[in-house]
């Protein structure tokens, strides 16, 4: 009998193993692909603007009261070096267009500014000169007739206080032209201040300046004096400025302006004040739409946007 049990428990044993046998083999977990994670690649900003103003450190005499003469230059500090370096010899011109400097200024520098270079060059021997230390030192004559200017409107009991204002901002920084705008405002005494506005169009890749006629086709000058023209019109028109343009113009005759920017909506010519209008109108600006410009304008400098209206002014309030 335990001999006939062994027999069987041995089939039952042989049995399961065989059906084990013949059941499918579970495929064993892969181990899962690790991805390579790529860092993401930098947009080219060479061909574009990018940049910011800092301001400079001006060496002006200590001051108290609420008639301290207020001054403030920025220069453009950016990734187009040339472009940098183009916009601060434009500041020193218009330095040189709102402040009068003698020659002996120029050239010879005052007693405490002598006295600090020399207290400066220990450290500055180990110092680089950046483009805005350099930039401060050649606005040193300006900053001294600027305080002169000052002390001598003091010394006449006037109680006027003295300011001047420079400050570029990028206006446009990509193609077809990177373009910025140099700000300026001063009151140096006397009924009223004055305000400039100048535009630079750079084309990054040639670095170079681009002026009006080179965005212009050739002999098309006298076509867009024309466009101009019309728009000079509406402007006087719109602004009530005279009965007619043409008694308008017996006092402020029209002229194409060569200060220019490639705005949204077309070319716009800019205007300094008493240019084409009494001080009341401020800076005049005119636009002409890129829709009036086909055949004028060279086909690069049309941008894909959506033209609107003639004419505009800024005025002052």
């Amino acid at each position: 009998m335990l001999k006939h049990q062994n027999i069987w428990a041995m089939s039952l044993l042989a049995s399961a193993v065989m059906l084990s046998a013949c059941q499918p083999q579970k495929a064993e977990p892969k181990p899962e692909e690790k991805t390579e994670v790529k860092p993401a690649e930098k947009p080219d900003q060479s061909m574009k603007l990018i940049g910011d103003t800092e301001e400079l450190n001006l060496n002006m005499p200590e001051c108290d009261g609420n008639s301290c003469p207020e001054i403030s230059i920025e220069r453009l500090s950016s990734n187009q070096s040339f472009i940098d370096q183009y916009i601060d010899d434009e500041i020193l011109k218009e330095l040189g267009q709102i402040l009068s400097v003698e020659p002996a200024q120029q050239q010879e520098p005052s007693a405490s500014s002598e006295a600090d270079a020399t207290s400066a060059a220990q450290s500055a021997l180990a110092q680089v000169e950046t483009p805005k230390i350099k930039l401060e030192k050649q606005t040193a004559p300006y900053m001294q007739a600027f305080g002169k200017l000052d002390q001598e409107l003091k010394a006449l009991s006037s109680a006027q206080k003295i300011s001047l204002m420079i400050k570029p901002k990028i206006l446009n920084a990509e193609l077809p032209l990177a373009t910025v705008v140099l700000n300026s405002s001063s009151y140096l005494g006397g009924a009223h201040g004055s305000s400039a506005q100048q535009y630079y169009n750079f084309d990054i890749q040639a670095k170079k300046l681009v002026t009006l006629d080179q965005i212009i086709e050739p002999k098309q000058r006298g076509t867009l004096d024309k466009k101009a023209h019309e728009a000079f019109k509406v402007w006087v028109t719109d602004s009530k400025l005279a009965d007619s343009v043409s008694e308008y113009e017996q006092a402020w005759k029209f002229k194409l302006s060569n200060n220019y920017y490639l705005g949204k909506d077309g070319l716009i010519l800019q205007y300094a004040e008493y240019e084409i209008g009494p001080y009341v109108v401020g800076l005049p600006r005119l636009t002409i739409p890129y829709d009036q410009l086909k055949g004028i304008l060279k086909p690069q400098y049309f941008p894909a946007a959506e033209q609107k209206p003639a004419s505009e002014v800024q005025a002052k309030s």
